[in-house]
């Protein structure tokens, strides 16, 4: 079988799923994602949280972007996917470094007491801590909603979704991209790598060398809720070192040891030493014994060297669209990822300003 259109978006995960649906509109897009159903790596096994705050510059500049999406996603027939939350970040004194880099350019962030945040969250040890900081406007996501919000949109404005469509080989010729995905043939003038942490090795099926993309392990667990009255309203609070940070989740406490293991691309799963250690740590922090493990599981995060994402098409090839590099922060910058790499893609005007739309470009690792 073969199929033509204007743009090939390889990988199902939000990123290639967003980019698709805001293609839709104006170009005929094909999704080839090599497993059963979109949504199975990284997008399926987020932490599922918006924070402002969270990362470099950069990605504090998509974050603003995202916000109002995300707040009111009303091009997905949705209503907003966010609900309160909060974020506390705790410091001992050997952590107030950490805390302070944080804090360095942040909006809407106060600095509280160790008691006020014992107050937030009983459980801390409060004699452990020096300094703390709160971010009330962070805000769980509801990625579910968002997600199959982008792909009944991408559905109804006729793009299409192939599911176990690994590709095995792309090729060019006379301005078109034929893609071999699942034992079928794909053509389109423009292909977008949206393949996560496989992002580097599709470049090498094009031809081209990595940009150097690098997935991260990241793990997590649930574990039984304190008995403690209110809570579901408590926060997502972390260590400023960034050795743990936990928050409630659906009646449970789910906590993860933030490992960042570099690891080649795949199907990842929780390494039990790796989890043991972390939950050793959080429980150093907390009045709350770890008694039980009730389910515990790994997704990949894939970094940049300079930790931005990359979206830009790739100077040395035509055609060749790179929306990758996302780490930690796919799903909160998303909406402004999406919206950018379908404007990049049909050579409409950008919403970003250019100083960030250039820091995200691929040349910058080229020159």
């Amino acid at each position: 079988m073969s199929e033509t259109a204007d743009v090939i978006v390889v990988g199902g995960g939000i990123a290639g799923i967003g980019a698709a649906a805001m293609l839709s509109g104006d170009a005929k897009v094909i999704v080839l994602e090599t497993e059963d159903a979109p949504g199975r790596h990284s997008t399926g096994r987020s932490a599922a949280i918006f924070i402002r705050n969270y990362g470099n510059a950069v990605l504090r500049s998509l974050n603003a972007a995202s916000a109002p999406f995300l707040e009111s996603p009303e091009i997905l027939d949705l209503t907003s996917v966010l609900s309160p939350r909060g974020e506390l970040l705790v410091a001992g004194e050997e952590d107030l470094p950490e805390l302070e880099a944080y804090l360095d350019g942040a909006v809407g962030i106060e600095r509280m007491t160790p008691e006020q945040a014992v107050e937030l969250v009983p459980i801390l040890r409060k004699e452990l801590l020096v300094a703390a900081a709160y971010e009330p406007d962070a805000q769980d996501i509801d990625v579910d909603r968002l997600f199959q919000g982008y792909i009944r949109y991408l559905r109804h404005n006729g793009g299409t979704i192939a599911t176990k469509a690994p590709v095995e080989a792309l090729s060019r010729d006379n301005g078109v991209w034929t893609v071999t995905a699942g034992g079928d043939t794909y053509q389109a003038p423009i292909v977008v790598n949206a393949s996560g942490a496989w992002a580097d090795v599709l470049a090498g099926l094009a031809g081209l060398s990595p940009i150097g993309i690098q997935p991260m392990r990241r793990t997590a667990a649930i574990l039984p809720a304190p008995e403690i009255e209110g809570f579901d309203r408590w926060p997502l609070f972390a260590a400023a070192s960034e050795e743990w940070y936990a928050k409630p989740e659906a009646g449970t406490l789910m906590v993860s040891p933030a490992d960042e293991d570099p690891v080649d691309p795949h199907d990842a799963w929780a390494d039990d030493m790796v989890l043991a250690e972390g939950l050793y740590r959080f429980e150093q922090a907390v009045n709350y014994p770890v008694t039980r493990v009730e389910r515990s599981w790994a997704g990949l995060r894939s970094f940049a060297p300079d930790r931005s994402p990359v979206v830009g098409f790739d100077p040395r090839c035509d055609g060749f669209f790179w929306l990758a590099g996302q780490g930690g922060y796919g799903i909160q910058t998303a909406p402004a990822l999406s919206t950018l790499a379908a404007d990049l893609c049909l050579g409409r005007d950008c919403g970003l300003d250019a100083e960030t739309v250039s820091a995200l470009s691929p040349g910058r690792f080229l020159s």
